[in-house]
Order: structure tokens, then C-alpha cells, then sequence
């Protein structure tokens, strides 16, 4: 939905600050990952905070609707869903001997192109622009 302009409709206040507050939610499931044992993709997809912030993105994804937001709530659920494939297809080609520097090295490359996905949207959102592509 558009205004008459062909321009956004602007979303309630409400729900910018639930699209800032998923995107802090994934960007400390990144922080435990980097700081634990765990890699960032694995707590991105099994962690709490980003388990918590995809429940969210389903809830008010409707509301978002013709908004700028849409584009953000979109982008945060494809990282998790996306994020979650790749780390099936590491887990897949780890249970190989041969697999297992293929498996870390998908499980690297995936974490970091979460970062690369939650920073960007996130600093898009505070510059109130949607995320194109």
C-alpha cells in the first residue's frame, strides 16, 4: 500500500520500534556467538534472543504492510530462515570426515553474512529507508 504520491505509508511509531528492537535481538544473538563457544550462525538460528525476535517478525509483519518496514520484516525473516538452511547443509556435509572443513567453512561464511544482513537493515531502518534487493 502507497500513498497518493506512490510513497510509503508512514508505519506507526510502535512498530519502527519493533522492527529496531528484532533487529538488537539478532544482533546479540551475533554478539553470544562471537563470544562463546558457539558459532554465530548457530546461535543466530537455535538462540533465544533470535527465536524470540522471528516470532515477532511473524506477528506484525500484517501490520507493516505498505509500510517501509515491509521490506525490513521480510529481510530479518529470510536471514533466520536462509541462515537455518545453511546451517542444515553444514550439519549435512560435517557428518562426513571429508565434509567437516567444507561444514566450517559454510558455518563461517554464513555468520558472517548474517552480520553483513542484520547491520545493513539495521542501518537502514535508522535511516528510515526500506531495503531494496
Amino acid at each position: 500500500m502507497t500513498d497518493a504520491q506512490g510513497g510509503f505509508v508512514e508505519p506507526a511509531p510502535s512498530l519502527v520500534t519493533i522492527a529496531n528492537v528484532v533487529y538488537g535481538l539478532h544482533a546479540l544473538a551475533i554478539v553470544i556467538g562471537i563470544t562463546s563457544a558457539a558459532f554465530i550462525v548457530t546461535m543466530f538460528v537455535f538462540g533465544l534472543p533470535s527465536i524470540v525476535a522471528v516470532i515477532l517478525n511473524y506477528m506484525y509483519r500484517g501490520d507493516a504492510r505498505g509500510t517501509f518496514l515491509e521490506s525490513h520484516f521480510r529481510w530479518q525473516i529470510r536471514s533466520f530462515w536462509f541462515a537455518a538452511l545453511w546451517i542444515v547443509i553444514a550439519f549435512l556435509v560435517a557428518i562426513t570426515i571429508v565434509g567437516i572443513p567444507l561444514a566450517w567453512i559454510i558455518a563461517i561464511g554464513t555468520g558472517l553474512w548474517l552480520v553483513y544482513r542484520i547491520f545493513r537493515g539495521w542501518l537502514l531502518l535508522r535511516d528510515r529507508r526500506p531495503i531494496i534487493g
